[in-house]
C-alpha cells in the first residue's frame, strides 16, 4: 500500500530519535494538554524558518529557490486535512479494496476496519507537515517553538525536494483502473513499488536533516554518530504516549515506518559511502524504484535490477467467472511484514534477505452481486508466486505460510489424499480449497479456486518464469507498487508521525 497525498508529508522520525531529543511530541497526543502558542512564540517561530531552511539546504547541498511559505494551524484544521485526504484522494479509494485482499492475506483480522482506525491514528500522531501543492510548511499552533524547530528542519527539507525536483511530477500517480489482461498486468508490475521506494528517499532524506540537526548542538551529525539508529528499543520509555498506535496491527505500524526508519539508512549508508551531492540530489535525480533498493543501499548504488516475476496469461481461464480485482508486487518489504507477523522477528530475520521476488494476484467472484458479498474475502481468491535464494528458504517459508491458515479460515483440514508430492500441501477451508506448492526455489499459493483451476493455474505460473529463475526487471524500471503500497504512502504524507520516535 502506497502512501496517500504523498507530496504533502510530514515527520514520523524513527524510535531512535527520541533518545536524542526530550520525547519530542511525544507527549503532546491529548487534547486535554493543548496550549495554543502566543503571536510573540509565533513570530519567533517562523523567524526561526530561514535559518534552519539555510541548515537544510547546507546539510543536504539542496539550493534554495525562494522562500518557503509558511502557516499555523490548529487541530481542527489537521483533522479536516486528514478527512478530505479520505475523501478525495485516489490511492486512500483503491484503499477500501485492498482492504479486503489485506484480510485474504491474513495481514489484518477480519472484524478490523481499516478506514476508521486509520483515521483515528492519524489524528493522534500527525505533527506538521509540507504541502507542495501549495508550496507551505504547516506548523502546529498548540506545540512550543522549540520543540517544533526539529519538525521544521524535516518538512524544509521537503521543501527544498520539491524546488529541486517537482515533486508532483517525480511521483506520478499510479494507473487508476485495474488491469484487464495480461500486457497490462505486467505494465502494472513493472511500476508497482515505485511510490514507496520514492517515499523512503523524501522521508530518509528528511530524517538525515533531522538527525543532523538535532545532533548539531552536541558536535556530531548522522555520520559522526552511526549508532544512533541501533538505539535499543527497551530504552525509549513511552509507553503509553499513542495509544492508538500501540493497538495498531503489525502491517500498520510498519508500513508507517518503513520511508522513515529504512529511508533513513539507505540516507545514511549513501552518504558514507558516495556522500552528500550523490545522497540528496543524486538519488532526486535518479530515485531507487523498489523496496530492495531502499533495504539493500548496495543494489541501488551498483545499479542491480532488482528480482522481478512475470504474471502469465490467466484472463481466458479466469474471466468468465472473476472480475480481476488487484494485482501487484509482493516486495521484500511485504515479505518482511508477512515472515515477522507469521513467525516473529527472528523468523523474519531469516527469511527476509532470501527473497528473490514475488507477485500477487487477485479476483471476486461474478457471484458476488451485493455490497455485503462484494465487502466479503469470502468473494475473493487469491494466488501468490514467490521466489527464494535457495530451495531451503522456499521449502520454510512454504511451511510457514500453511501454519498460518487455520488463523485466516475457519475448519482448516489438510487433505493429504490430494497431494502428489512431498512438496505439496492441500487444504479444505471456510472459504474453499488451498493449495501450496514448492517448485524448486519458488513457491505457488492458490486459495479458494476448486482443485482442477488451481493446478492450471500452477502450471501457467510456474511456467511463466521460464527456466524456473526470476526474471529481471529492465534497468530502467525495475517492480515497484507492492501490496503495501497504498498504506505505506498514506501513513507516511499526512504529517508528523509521533510514535516513530519510539520504533
Amino acid at each position: 500500500m502506497k502512501r496517500i497525498c504523498r507530496n504533502s508529508c510530514g515527520l514520523v522520525a524513527s524510535a531512535l530519535l527520541l533518545a536524542l531529543t526530550a520525547s519530542t511530541f511525544a507527549q503532546d497526543a491529548s487534547p486535554k494538554k493543548d496550549t495554543k502558542i502566543t503571536p510573540e512564540q509565533t513570530k519567533e517561530l517562523f523567524r526561526s524558518l530561514n535559518q534552519i531552511l539555510s541548515f537544510a539546504s547546507d546539510d543536504t547541498k539542496l539550493p534554495i529557490h525562494h522562500e518557503v511559505k509558511r502557516r499555523l494551524i490548529t487541530r481542527e484544521q489537521v483533522e479536516k486535512y486528514i478527512l478530505d485526504k479520505f475523501k478525495e484522494n485516489k490511492d486512500a479509494k483503491r484503499l477500501q479494496s485492498e482492504e479486503i485482499v489485506l484480510k485474504k492475506f491474513g495481514l489484518l483480522d477480519r472484524d478490523f476496519q481499516l478506514q476508521p482506525f486509520l483515521v483515528s491514528l492519524l489524528k493522534e500522531q500527525i505533527a506538521g507537515y509540507y504541502d507542495n501543492k501549495t508550496k507551505t510548511v504547516n506548523l502546529l499552533d498548540w506545540v512550543s517553538p522549540e520543540d517544533q524547530k526539529q519538525v521544521i528542519a524535516h518538512e524544509l527539507t521537503h521543501a527544498l525536494q520539491d524546488q529541486h525536483t517537482d515533486l508532483d511530477k517525480w511521483e506520478p500517480d499510479p494507473p487508476e483502473n485495474v488491469s484487464k489482461n495480461v500486457t497490462e498486468d505486467n505494465e502494472r508490475l513493472a511500476i508497482d513499488e515505485r511510490d514507496t521506494a520514492r517515499d523512503a528517499v523524501l522521508e530518509g532524506q528528511a530524517m538525515a536533516v533531522y538527525l543532523d540537526y538535532t545532533l548539531k548542538p552536541a558536535g556530531k551529525s548522522l555520520l559522526t554518530s552511526p549508532d544512533v539508529m541501533r538505539t535499543p528499543k527497551d530504552d525509549l520509555d513511552t509507553s503509553g504516549s499513542s495509544p492508538i498506535m500501540d493497538r495498531a496491527p503489525l502491517l500498520l505500524q510498519q508500513s508507517l515506518l518503513f520511508p522513515y526508519r529504512d529511508g533513513l539508512g539507505f540516507e545514511q549508508r549513501l552518504l558514507k559511502d558516495k556522500g552528500a551531492q550523490y545522497a540528496f540530489a543524486g538519488v532526486l535525480d535518479r530515485p531507487p524504484s523498489t523496496s530492495y533498493e531502499i533495504m539493500n543501499p548496495t543494489a541501488y548504488e551498483r545499479k542491480v535490477a532488482a528480482p522481478l516475476l512475470q504474471m502469465p496469461d490467466v484472463h481466458a481461464l479466469l474471466d468468465p467467472d472473476y472480475e480481476p480485482y488487484d494485482i501487484g508486487v509482493m516486495g521484500e518489504l511485504d515479505v518482511r511484514i508477512v515472515t515477522e507477523l507469521f513467525g516473529g522477528p527472528d523468523v523474519a530475520a531469516i527469511l527476509t534477505p532470501q527473497w528473490k521476488g514475488g507477485l500477487y494476484y487477485a479476483v471476486q467472484s461474478r457471484k458476488a452481486v451485493t455490497p455485503a458479498q462484494q465487502a466479503s474475502t469470502a468473494s475473493v481468491a487469491l494466488l501468490y508466486l514467490s521466489a527464494w535464494r535457495s530451495e531451503g528458504a522456499a521449502r520454510e517459508f512454504a511451511k510457514l505460510y500453511a501454519r498460518e491458515l487455520s488463523k485466516k479460515y475457519s475448519g482448516v483440514v489438510r487433505d493429504s489424499t490430494a497431494e502428489t508430492s512431498s512438496d505439496e500441501q492441500v487444504y479444505n477451508g471456510s472459504e474453499g480449497p488451498i493449495l501450496i506448492v514448492r517448485q524448486g526455489k519458488q513457491v505457488f499459493v492458490s486459495e479458494s479456486f476448486d482443485p482442477t483451476t488451481a493446478r492450471k493455474l500452477q502450471f501457467l505460473f510456474f511456467g511463466a518464469q521460464q527456466t524456473g529463475e526470476t526474471q529481471q526487471a529492465a534497468q530502467a524500471q525495475p517492480p515497484s507498487n507492492e501490496l503495501n503500497a497504498h498504506l505505506t504512502r498514506l501513513m507516511a504524507s499526512c504529517g508528523l508521525i509521533k510514535a516513530s520516535l519510539r520504533h
